[in-house]
């Protein structure tokens, strides 16, 4: 659906070229959800705006469904942002219209549909994001999730293939974020929309991504799904962010197995080997015991995942290893 060739994007300051991304490319597939995280001047906002050129790169091609997008004239502008609808990070809601008026705004502009047309998607759109009952409100009535919500429906308007999210929920507290979250996921699965989303919470990438870019100093450091990311990390950046969101502090993480007997080993278990008693069972054919270390076990999206760090000791380490192997588990040994 989006695809960004070799892209790369200057400032002109004070008669100087100042960098901002410099040869990003990436592919985006059609349906999925797809986020960016990097921290505070990395780029995130720069690459997303983009896509829907309200930035125009310095050089490098964007495409959108297979066309070719970075050289639009004007008029062809208007056509490509109709398909690809924006929110933001602090609402941008017009703040003397009612929230129905917010949202028929870009039908109006558009001018493609009658006044009752224009009504009629005003309360399809109110009802997908749960705003039906305040619909005659000012955004001043508003809480910010009820304020992100009409962003949401007013992005949605013109039937977009394409959603934007710039930091939607940062603004947000914690509760709040969780349910414009859900509603962005039910979205994506109801219309099969492409969303683009930027963060600096990995967080909100967990919740909903299938996909992540690792965007640091205007490069992509690290790609690919997100489980994979998460759970392997090899970017610095990219452990930073994980470690951050874990509460684990990289640097004094194996201090304490210093005294600890035995191979130590990190298993990362994905999709229903999650659950499977996988431990007790071979720790009993191999004759070995374990101590287990750390641990972690959540859920990516929509995918249980897990990771042990072992200590293993006993009669047949390398027998106990090789039957985590053949059940899929992922192993590495620390030690």
């Amino acid at each position: 659906m989006i695809k960004l060739e070799n892209v790369s994007k200057a400032y002109r300051v004070d008669g100087q070229d100042i960098p901002a991304l410099a040869g990003v490319s990436l592919s985006i597939t059609a349906g999925s959800v797809f986020g960016i995280i990097g921290h505070s001047g990395a780029g995130k906002s720069t690459l997303i705006r983009l896509i829907n050129l309200l930035e125009r790169p310095t050089g490098g091609r964007i495409l959108l469904d297979g066309d070719d997008v970075t050289g639009l004239t004007a008029s062809g502008l208007r056509g490509l942002r109709q398909q690809v609808g924006m929110i933001f990070q602090h609402f941008n809601l017009l703040g003397s219209k009612t929230v129905a008026e917010n949202v028929a705004f870009p039908l109006k502009i558009a001018g493609v549909l009658n006044k009752a047309q224009i009504a009629q998607r005003v309360s399809e759109l109110l009802a997908l994001v749960g705003l039906s009952d305040h619909r005659d409100k000012y955004p001043a009535q508003l809480s910010g999730g009820q304020k992100q919500r009409v962003g949401i429906a007013r992005a949605l308007a013109n039937r977009p293939k394409v959603l934007l999210c710039d930091e939607a929920t940062s603004a947000l507290d914690p509760q709040t974020t969780q349910s414009v979250l859900q509603l962005l996921l039910d979205i994506n699965k109801q219309l099969g929309l492409t969303i683009v989303l930027i963060t600096h919470e990995m967080d909100v990438i967990r919740s909903i991504c299938d996909r992540v870019a690792v965007i640091d100093g205007g490069s992509i450091v690290e790609e690919g799904p997100v489980t994979q990311v998460f759970l392997h990390p090899k970017h610095p950046t990219t452990r930073r962010f994980v470690f951050e969101a874990e509460h684990i502090d990289e640097n004094t993480q194996y201090d304490d197995y210093q005294h600890v007997e035995g191979k130590i080993v990190r298993l990362t278990f994905i999709g229903e080997s999650t659950y499977q008693p996988i431990l007790g069972s071979v720790a009993r054919d191999c004759a070995v015991d374990f101590s287990i270390l750390a641990g972690r076990i959540e859920r990516i999206k929509d995918t249980p995942c897990g990771q042990l760090t072992l200590a293993l000791s006993g009669r047949d380490v390398d027998a106990a290893l090789a039957r985590f192997a053949a059940t899929g588990i992922d192993i590495e040994v620390l030690r």
